[in-house]
């Protein structure tokens, strides 16, 4: 029963750990941009857009497609520079182990 007692101890300082780390990652970063810097995507460790900056060369009425594009792609690439950080983060406290559902 002790090692019964003594799993769900670690499983909760796990999960208490998790929690931390969490919430660290709401105050980290990551940027993407496309089109060689005409459009930047700031992404933050909750998979939040913070901030989109484009540059007014890539604004055109007559070219919509292409600003729809580059938007679309930095915002892909800050959400997959996201996930990274914090699968990468996670990994640190369960030692790899890819445990369902974590995040």
């Amino acid at each position: 029963m002790k090692d019964m007692e003594g799993i769900l101890r670690q499983a909760q300082q796990v999960q208490e750990r998790i929690a931390r780390v969490q919430e660290e990652l709401a105050g980290k970063t990551v940027e993407a941009s496309a089109g060689g810097g005409m459009v930047t995507v700031v992404v933050n460790g909750r998979q939040e857009v913070v901030s989109v900056r484009i540059e007014k060369e890539v604004v055109s009425p007559d070219d919509v497609g292409l600003l729809q594009d580059l938007v679309a792609g930095a915002v892909n690439e800050a959400m997959s520079r996201s996930r990274k950080m914090m699968a990468d983060e996670m990994a640190k406290i369960t030692g790899g182990l890819n445990l369902p559902g974590l995040f």
